[in-house]
């Protein structure tokens, strides 16, 4: 096995469908490829930092930032006086993403997905099946449950750009007994506190007030992969009925809700959600 202090994660740059995309790497192995959420300040280090180490000895694990976000290209948003501009919707991250895996020259990896990650996977896992083996779903986006914003995630989509706000975010997205770092509030703070950031969050959050992140139902009963639904019991963005809902829906699903934690469990229960997941991908590596 790895030695975690010996281990190092790279950090690289590929162009996907002519966007440059950052990634990070680490380990050998079966590709695990990790997908981040969509709150504000979000991306691969913050949401997998912690998760790399413990899965890095099992897995080739390549942890991308979507479009708008992190280090990857945040093209100029779509406006009236740009009609030319980038389209920060769900369809654009499914197609970023898919073109992210081709680029990589990457098929049937095993996907994790948190929040807008998960409904980036659910995509790429119906219109390009051959890209994706085994799928984890964690607190992801996807399904209209419940029908409006919970007032846990509009602190994210009110996000006003402060280091208040970013608490706010981050106790929208976390269970009760979540203390963030002040490190984590200045990090997620700084990844957005440039115009061409907050261009695009804003873009991504007036898409969201769409409804872009939902799909139907049943285009979800069409995944066929084997897919594991993992929600935290306190999460207030994606809450326990959609996380059923997905399993309902899907064929080949098992469920793993985690107590005391929130939207965050790669974070806020971080060896609980490592050794579930490669359980579950240990299965097939």
């Amino acid at each position: 096995m790895m030695a975690l202090a010996a281990m190092e994660i790279a950090h690289r740059t590929i162009d996907a469908g002519g966007i440059a995309t950052h990634y990070l790497e680490a380990g050998e192995g079966p590709v695990l490829v990790l997908v981040h959420g969509g709150g504000a300040g979000a991306d691969s280090w913050g949401n997998w930092k912690d998760c790399i180490p413990l899965l890095a000895p099992h897995f080739r694990v390549i942890a991308p930032d979507m479009v708008g976000f992190g280090a990857t290209a945040k093209p100029a948003p779509a406006t009236e006086e740009n009609p030319e501009g980038y389209v920060y919707d769900q369809p654009g991250r499914n197609r970023h993403m898919a073109d992210f895996l081709d680029a990589m020259g990457l098929s049937q990896v095993f996907y994790v997905g948190n929040s807008m990650g998960g409904a980036t996977g659910i995509g790429i896992a119906v219109e390009r099946p051959e890209l994706i083996a085994r799928m984890v779903l964690m607190g992801s986006a996807g399904l209209p449950i419940p029908p409006k914003p919970s007032p846990d995630l509009m602190h994210n989509l009110r996000y006003d750009f402060t280091m208040e706000g970013m608490r706010r975010v981050i106790g929208g997205l976390t269970g009760p007994g979540f203390v963030p770092s002040e490190e984590l509030v200045k990090y997620r703070y700084d990844l957005v506190d440039r115009p061409e950031a907050k261009a695009a969050l804003g873009a991504i959050n007036a898409e969201t007030r769409k409804g872009t992140l939902n799909y139907a139902e049943d285009y979800v009963a069409r995944i066929g992969q084997p897919v594991l639904v993992v929600n935290g019991k306190e999460d207030g963005v994606s809450i326990l009925p959609r996380a059923y809902k997905f399993l309902e829906l899907i064929a080949d699903s098992w469920g793993y809700i985690v107590p005391h934690c929130g939207h965050w469990a790669m974070i806020e229960a971080t060896e609980d959600f490592c050794t579930a997941i490669t359980a579950f991908f240990g299965k097939e590596a």
